[in-house]
């Protein structure tokens, strides 16, 4: 016997009447003529095969934990994995202050009602400015790969030009998200994309590979100081000095919790600089937005170029300051499709969030953070390369992550992590699939949250796996 149809009760306007009244007000007689323009073949043929519902909270709860009691956490495993999302500790009060209403559930109000919330934005715009020595930083955007793709397009419009050069060794995920950013070459305001070499010994860029490849269309330079593979650009001013000879700008992507111990990049030459924020207090998730930042000098042709939205401070006769968006006609809240570039708010809470841990730290805490991660990172990599057939490239000149060869072990990459994992402990991110020269090799990321036994640990499991 057929079930009787009902309401779901996790899912809105799911009544029988209300899908009637729903398609009486649209003028159609079936939920199927709303798709009328999707061509047949495109069209699920047969009905998928689901599960019964669940109509029972009690059911669903109980579901839902034991999928989700199938993974293995890094609350429950020792993780050495990087490479994009990073374990770095998140203080209690990060989590509060996210949680209050106030900044948790407002979405836009009038300028005296949001008052309180643009005041705690521009202390993040304010305080990551101070961290990048630059004036102009923008409310943060989805992702790190979203702020490179906005800024290689800003200086495309900027400059007319439509190339720009990245390294060879980048982020997969971030190079992808860059790639559409850049569009198809059969887009109108395609941009192309050229390689730079990367030498595989020092993680340095290939002065000479740059040199080859800048001319009067390149539009942009784009390097990440610590790069993808942990390395330090001690090249910086240099790489900035040639791309202003060629009248390209200098887009610079930085680790925002390094910038307690290596020179800001507004101090070296770059023209825009982004990041990632979720270092700075975010917990690491899937799925979500971890939140990336653009900022540049305070300059009308860059600022009339940003996508994102603005905050700015200003003083009123009465000697208060008071705090509201400012050049909101050029994004896409202002002028929807005619916008610069597309923007969404998912990320704005993290920005308050990082104004609290920012807050936190200070200079001084900034220093010593910075300082620990460096030191414990290079103690890893001696533990770790005085292991029989395990190398580290390079031994130094890298901030938290390092690159950790396994080739004269003879074994690959994910039998190692099989192996570790049998000890508890996540391995370095498996960089054979996508940079195949580097042969067997791994990236290995140390934080904060790595003391001197967990380090002990993984070289006493990673030598074991590696002679059996």
């Amino acid at each position: 016997m057929q079930a009787e149809p009902r309401a779901h009760p996790f899912m809105p306007n799911s009544t029988a009447e209300l899908k009637q009244e729903l398609l009486a007000v649209l003028g159609i007689d079936s939920v199927d003529q709303l798709f009328a323009q999707i061509p047949r073949e495109h069209r699920l043929r047969n009905p998928l095969d689901l599960p019964e519902a669940m109509s029972s909270e009690v059911d669903l709860s109980r579901h839902m934990r034991g999928k989700l009691g199938k993974n293995i956490s890094c609350q429950r495993a020792l993780s050495f994995l990087g490479g994009g999302c990073w374990q770095h500790h998140v203080p209690a009060v990060c989590d509060e202050i996210a949680q209050r209403s106030e900044f948790l559930t407002p979405v836009w109000g009038t300028v005296a009602s949001d008052l309180g919330r643009n005041q705690a934005w521009f202390e993040f715009t304010s305080q990551l400015g101070e961290l990048l020595s630059l004036e102009l930083v923008a409310l943060p955007v989805y992702s790190w790969g979203c702020a490179a793709g906005n800024a290689i397009r800003m200086a495309a419009r900027m400059t007319g030009r439509n190339k720009v050069l990245l390294p060879r060794y980048l982020c997969p995920e971030r190079r992808a998200v860059i790639n559409s950013y850049c569009e198809p070459p059969e887009m109108h305001s395609h941009i192309s994309i050229v390689d730079i070499d990367v030498d595989p010994e020092t993680g340095l860029l290939n002065l000479e590979s740059l040199e080859r490849r800048l001319a009067d269309d390149v539009a942009a330079v784009y390097f990440e100081n610590p790069s993808y593979l942990g390395q330090i650009e001690s090249q910086a001013m240099e790489i900035s000095a040639m791309a202003r000879r060629h009248g390209a700008e200098t887009i610079v992507g930085v680790d925002p919790v390094s910038l307690g111990i290596l020179e800001p990049p507004g101090e070296y030459g770059a023209d825009i600089v982004v990041g990632s924020i979720q270092p700075l207090g975010i917990h690491m998730n899937c799925g979500g937005g971890l939140g990336g930042f653009i900022a540049s000098r305070d300059e009308p042709r860059y600022a009339h170029e940003y996508p994102a939205l603005m905050i700015s401070i200003t003083e009123t006769p009465q000697g208060d300051y008071g705090f509201s968006m400012v050049l909101m006609h050029q994004c896409s809240y202002g002028s929807r499709e005619k916008a610069k570039d597309w923007t969404g708010n998912s990320t704005y809470l993290w920005a308050i969030v990082c104004a609290v841990y920012m807050a936190l730290l200070g200079p001084r805490g900034f220093r010593e953070l910075g300082e620990l991660i460096i030191q414990r990172a290079h103690y890893c990599a001696h533990l770790l390369g005085k292991i029989d057939g395990v190398r580290v490239l390079p031994r130094s000149g890298f901030f938290k992550e390092f690159v950790v060869n396994f080739d004269s072990t003879g074994k690959q990459v994910h039998e190692i992590n099989r192996a570790l994992l049998k000890h508890g402990i996540f391995g370095g991110l498996d960089l054979s699939r996508h940079f195949p020269e580097l042969g067997q090799s791994a990236l290995f990321c140390v934080t904060e949250m790595h003391n001197e036994q967990d380090l002990m640990l993984l070289a006493e499991k990673l030598r074991e796996v590696c002679s059996s």
